[in-house]
């Protein structure tokens, strides 16, 4: 099913009813957000163990954030 919404100021929107329900999200609940290059988006609900894991993760990560990772990866 196609909807539009629109886009505030604030670059807020509502998330139409049957999408929240088909996505099983309520106010409070987080969602991500995956933006492919040919421009499409992709969302999906965020469970709380989710942010746990990227969080435990994500500190590990950092030996490998230099720039020389980057121009070495790049192209991968």
């Amino acid at each position: 099913m196609l909807t539009v919404a629109k886009i505030t100021a604030k670059g807020q929107t509502t998330i139409p009813q049957h999408v929240r329900a088909a996505l099983h999200v309520a106010a409070g609940d987080l969602i991500s957000w995956e933006v492919d290059t040919d421009g499409t988006a992709k969302v999906r609900r965020v469970l709380p163990m989710d942010i746990e894991y990227l969080r435990a993760v994500e500190g590990t990560l950092s030996e490998w954030s230099s720039a020389a990772d980057e121009d070495a990866y790049r192209d991968l």
